[in-house]
């Protein structure tokens, strides 16, 4: 029975990932290079620094994955009383980006950055989106600079943003954040943080805490492991929501935007959960809410761990809401509670440019930029169909990968833990210890949540499929 972790060494290997990963390429139509035209705005462009706040003595830094360039977020935090002034320094795409040159018509058709293990197909060229615009340490950039107030229950008091000059003074990255140990910027973070998902938790939002499966190159081979959320990358991921709150309220305020909206689940939905925590003995009190229930969850423990992959089914439906007049009926996202937008992340994601813009204007009382206003209605379908190819491009390499490292080892037996079952109780899905694989079970009375020993019956690169039985 495999235990120890399987890992792709060979020149072999290498080629037959590096073959799948072009097969994906080709079936999902990633883009390649730039048009000519687009590149030559990219290298061209460069935004007025007049008209802007001079941020440039405030010690911003970055926190982001190792080795990334695309440097879309820089932060400052302050203790302010009894509470927080976060800065939010993020890149002014759209001081590099004609309205309707050829490297907007171009990122337009791409619409988010997509990656792939061993590249990415970035939404804007590299100089522009890893150099000229990317708030890396020492340089001088645009940036538009969101300054937010929250009090000491992390409810935000205060918002203003506009453009503004910045130098950040740090690239900080997950792994080593966490070891910083006495370095206030990030103990300021943490406190932060805290108090962010505690407001989040109190106003009924619920992130959940599965891990994703990822594919990694390192120590000569290929391999999959688990990527569980750092302490670091959530407190992270609470400035963005904070930032993004703050732009939806503004944009509500104002009457025109562009919202990330999520419907709640419907009810019978969270009975169907409740049925499924019962079964697997996951304590739900009559009083508490489902986001109560996932926060006291461990994703390490087989039956938890069940539970969390049924939930994963409540977080369905987000999507992008556009208006122009009248709020729309739906404005929230339930996972987080609130109203809320992408405004933090413009080098990566198209939609984060437009709705920037329209928060810059109604923060300084002037006309939403034509640009801007007419795109608004286009984008939602236009970002539903990058995001949902981005993820379908992340799940094929995950299958790839899962194919190649189990193809030698069919027949072999192999711990695992049911995470689902089917309706008709002929099969499931099952999740085994190592490698971190999930894939298709067949046979009767899988016990949902146990951990089981399942047959691995095909591991075919070709179809990217995995296939187990239960083992006797």
């Amino acid at each position: 029975m495999p235990r120890r972790p399987l890992r792709l060494r060979t020149a072999e290997a290498d080629a037959e990932v590096r073959a799948g990963l072009d097969r994906i390429r080709a079936e999902f139509s990633v883009p390649g290079a730039f048009p000519p035209a687009a590149l030559a705005e990219a290298a061209a462009s460069a935004p007025p620094s007049n008209g802007r706040v001079d941020l440039r003595d405030v010690p911003f830094f970055t926190l982001d994955p190792p080795g990334s360039l695309d440097l879309d977020q820089a932060m400052h935090l302050e203790r302010r009383g009894s509470g927080h002034r976060v800065r939010y320094a993020i890149a002014d795409v759209a001081g590099f980006v004609r309205p309707g040159g050829a490297l907007d018509t171009e990122a337009r058709a791409r619409g988010v950055t997509l990656y792939l293990p061993d590249a990415s197909a970035p939404l804007h060229p590299r100089p522009l989106s890893e150099g000229s615009a990317s708030l890396l340490p020492g340089r001088e950039r645009p940036a538009v600079a969101w300054t937010i107030d929250i009090d000491d229950a992390g409810r935000i008091t205060g918002v203003d943003v506009r453009r503004a000059l910045v130098r950040s003074r740090d690239r900080l990255d997950y792994a080593t954040a966490r070891r910083a140990d006495g370095d206030p910027r990030i103990a300021l973070l943490g406190e932060i943080g805290e108090r962010l998902i505690a407001a989040e938790a109190a106003r009924g939002g619920v992130s959940l805490p599965l891990p994703e499966q990822e594919v990694v190159h390192a120590g000569g081979g290929w391999a999959l492991k688990l990527r569980g959320d750092l302490a670091t990358e959530a407190w992270n991921a609470q400035i963005s929501l904070l930032t993004g709150r703050a732009a939806a309220r503004l944009m509500l305020d104002g009457g025109v935007g562009l919202l990330r909206t999520m419907p709640p689940a419907p009810a019978e939905a969270v009975e169907r959960l409740r049925l499924a925590a019962r079964a697997l003995e996951v304590s739900w009190p009559g009083n508490a809410s489902y986001g109560d229930i996932v926060r006291a969850l461990d994703p390490a423990l087989p039956r938890h761990a069940a539970f969390l992959h049924d939930a994963a089914g409540l977080m369905r439906g987000a999507g992008y809401t556009a208006f122009d007049g009248a709020p729309p009926g739906q404005a929230a996202h339930a996972a987080v509670a609130a109203p809320y937008a992408h405004v933090t992340a413009p080098i990566r994601r198209l939609a984060d440019r437009y709705a920037t813009e329209v928060c810059l204007a109604l923060a300084a009382d002037r006309p939403v930029p034509g640009w801007a206003r007419e795109a608004l209605p286009l984008l939602p379908e236009a970002m539903q169909r990058a995001l949902r190819r981005g993820a379908d491009i992340d799940h094929a390499c995950v299958d790839l990968v899962e194919a190649l490292l189990l193809r030698d080892h069919v027949g072999d037996v192999f711990d695992a833990v049911v995470v689902d079952v089917n309706g008709d109780r002929t099969g499931g899905r099952v999740q085994l210890v190592a490698p971190p694989v999930f894939g298709r079970c067949d046979g009767e009375g899988l016990p949902l949540g146990e951990q089981v020993r399942v047959r691995l019956e095909e591991a075919d690169p070709a179809r990217r499929r995995v296939r187990f039985s239960r083992a006797s």
